[in-house]
């Protein structure tokens, strides 16, 4: 993940979203390079076009969401910790997603689903 302000944003992964991590640095404070455990993971390969032609995303384009099993009361649970979101969960079709913003690097989805998860596999 890039960022604008690391610092900032390695304080949010750590603070926040209490993720555990290892530093190339003397120290595990949010100046140094810090690399974070992100747990169990899934990766789906979604089409940049419809069938029709209707664009969904561009060509090379990657996108990092983070998945949770209830969404309103993970939403509590890291406000409570400071977190902000970029408004109200809505209905994706896949599931029940809202933006969560990571400071200094804009926002990625918090999204509990509603399809077969890999992630037990």
């Amino acid at each position: 993940m890039y960022s604008t302000d690391p610092a900032a944003t390695r304080r949010f992964f750590q603070d926040v979203l209490r993720w555990p991590c290892v530093t190339e640095g003397p120290t595990d404070e949010p100046e140094e390079w810090l690399i974070f455990r992100t747990g169990p993971s899934e990766m789906g390969v979604h089409p940049t076009r419809s069938a029709t032609g209707e664009v969904w995303g561009a060509d090379g384009q990657h996108q990092l969401t983070f998945m949770c099993d209830d969404l309103h009361s993970t939403m509590a649970e890291l406000a409570g910790r400071g977190a902000r979101f970029e408004g109200e969960p809505r209905d994706l079709g896949f599931g029940l997603g809202v933006a969560l913003t990571v400071p200094g690097a804009g926002t990625v989805l918090l999204h509990e689903p509603t399809h077969p998860v890999a992630v037990d596999l």
